[in-house]
């Protein structure tokens, strides 16, 4: 009985992973120009993302992942509490929880190259 319910359960990973893959808000589809495959298996998937000034982003959906920036990085965002500037050092790493996000246009430094490893 464990047998069958640990296929099931791989069964079940493998499918939401293949469906992940190929939804229309994968950043693979929807944007091949700012997001390239690194690497992948079965646990992870590692992608290079570059940000670059004055560029739109289509809406793209990502799992939980962890971000490396490979360069400083810094941009202004606005939320609730006021325009700040968010910045980021070469080789700081920084946790990002599941989301959908883009449609907004760079407001970057510079050109900014990130590396992120979305978990499984």
């Amino acid at each position: 009985m464990k047998r069958v319910l640990l296929g099931l359960g791989l069964f079940g990973l493998g499918l939401a992973v293949g469906v992940a893959a190929t939804s229309p808000l994968d950043p693979l589809r929807a944007a091949p120009h700012i997001y390239e495959l690194a690497f992948e298996n079965d646990r992870v998937r590692v992608l290079k993302r570059t940000v670059r000034n004055g560029e739109t982003s289509p809406l793209v959906s990502q799992p939980d992942r962890v971000v490396v920036y490979l360069n400083p990085c810094a941009w202004m965002v606005e939320d609730a509490s006021g325009k700040r500037m968010e910045s980021f050092k070469f080789g700081e790493p920084a946790w990002q929880p599941a989301n959908t996000h883009g449609g907004a246009t760079a407001n970057v430094i510079e050109e900014c190259h990130i590396v992120e490893v979305e978990l499984r």
